[in-house]
Parts: C-alpha cells; sequence; structure tokens
C-alpha cells in the first residue's frame, strides 16, 4: 500500500512540475528542438534543473540508506550497455518527440486536460510498448 501511495505522490509531483514548467505545450518542446529558429531554452534549463536535484537525491540517499522507502534495494548501474534495440528505440522516441512535441510524462498529463491530441499520442504509445514485447524476443 505504502509503495502504491508513494508512486502516487511522485507521479502527482512530477504532473504539477511539468504543468508549472510549461512542459506539457507541445510548441515549447518543438521551439526546444528549434535550434536554428525560435530557439526556447527553457527546456534545456528545466532538464538541467531537475538532473541537478535527482543526481544530488540519489547521492545524498545512497550514502545514508541501502533500501528505498518502499523497501526495495537501492541499486546503482555500475555499467552501461548499449544495445541494438536500445538505438532502434532512442531513435523512435526522438523522431516522435520532434514531430509531436509530446513525450510520454507529458502525454499522460494532458490526458487530464481533454486534448484529443492526448488520447491519439497515448493510444499510439501503448499500441507501440505492445507490439515491443512481441517483438522483443526476436529482437534479441
Amino acid at each position: 500500500m505504502l509503495k502504491n501511495i508513494i508512486g502516487l505522490l511522485a507521479g502527482l509531483l512530477f504532473g504539477l512540475g511539468l504543468l508549472i514548467s510549461g512542459m506539457t505545450d507541445p510548441v515549447k518542446v518543438q521551439g526546444f528542438l528549434d535550434i536554428f529558429g525560435a530557439w526556447d531554452i527553457s527546456l534545456a534549463l528545466v532538464m538541467g534543473g531537475g538532473l541537478v536535484v535527482a543526481l544530488l537525491g540519489v547521492q545524498l540517499i545512497a550514502k545514508r540508506q541501502k533500501t528505498s522507502w518502499i523497501g526495495s534495494e537501492i541499486d546503482m548501474p555500475t555499467k552501461t550497455v548499449i544495445t541494438k534495440p536500445l538505438i532502434i528505440g532512442a531513435m523512435l522516441f526522438g523522431i516522435g518527440w520532434g514531430l509531436v512535441g509530446i513525450c510520454p510524462g507529458p502525454g499522460i498529463v494532458l490526458l487530464g486536460t481533454g486534448q484529443w491530441q492526448a488520447y491519439v499520442f497515448v493510444t499510439a504509445m501503448v499500441v507501440g510498448m505492445v507490439v515491443f514485447q512481441r517483438l522483443e524476443p526476436r529482437l534479441g
């Protein structure tokens, strides 16, 4: 139960942060990606701020305790493996993000606004996840 409550609170905080920072606005995201036009640096500042907070938090917690609030072990990866599925997935993510200006987090937040684009995006995202799960054994 505690795991679900913490997950809900973290999700609500993340969604609120996306709304306050304006990162749910596809035009703002596409402005960030338009480096040769009317470039909007605000997304880089939001990502940088989030990265600093996350790095500090992870380092602080990793030194102080070995388990999370929900009881699972804190296990920091020590090695990065770059695979073909990872590269293909990153390329598909980047292409989709650039075309529509929405990624999974803001897409889910936008469902609450009633925008039809959010429903199309999240439906396509779920279909993509299902297709990947079915194809993953063959991609190996």
